[in-house]
């Protein structure tokens, strides 16, 4: 399991740790979605369309790797190595990520609390460098729609 956990109050990265073990940071962009990671010694940056709908992972070489489309709705889609992941929200009250395989949920992106600044993802079956990338969407995607709700009060 993947645990991301905010790397101070006023910062935008995470430290993603696995089974316990630290393993990467997430650098979220400030000015607009997206940012990086090193894993295994390798950086990744992830990079956004001005809606935050479709993302792409690129290695150190810019040799793109995953992309996810459709990202905000209720279903949308991750590629990477010819396979295609399916994902979808698991109810309108909450934000919670569901990965699904044969509709049925195998995997989770989730809040352990509404109040928490902490993610869990369990993704199996993806690369780890896939999970980061999946779990660094989703948290540019929950950090997007607390800016817009916060925006509109």
């Amino acid at each position: 399991m993947l645990v991301a956990t905010k790397s101070g109050f006023w910062s935008n990265g995470y430290d993603i740790a696995v089974d316990g073990r630290p393993l990467t940071t997430w650098s979220r962009s400030f000015w607009k979605s997206g940012g990086s990671f090193t894993l295994d010694g390798q950086s990744y940056s992830v990079r956004a369309n001005a809606w935050g709908t479709k993302f792409e992972l690129s290695d150190g070489r810019g040799a793109v790797l995953a992309d996810a489309q459709r990202v905000g709705r209720k279903r949308w889609t991750v590629t990477s190595g010819g396979r295609q992941y399916e994902f979808q929200r698991a109810s309108v009250w909450r934000s919670d990520q569901l990965l699904m395989s044969g509709g049925q949920a195998v995997g989770s992106i989730r809040k352990p609390s509404a109040w928490s600044s902490r993610a869990e993802a369990q993704l199996p079956g993806l690369a780890l460098v896939v999970q980061v990338f999946v779990l660094a969407v989703v948290l540019t995607m929950w950090a997007n729609a607390q800016a817009a709700a916060g925006a509109t009060t």
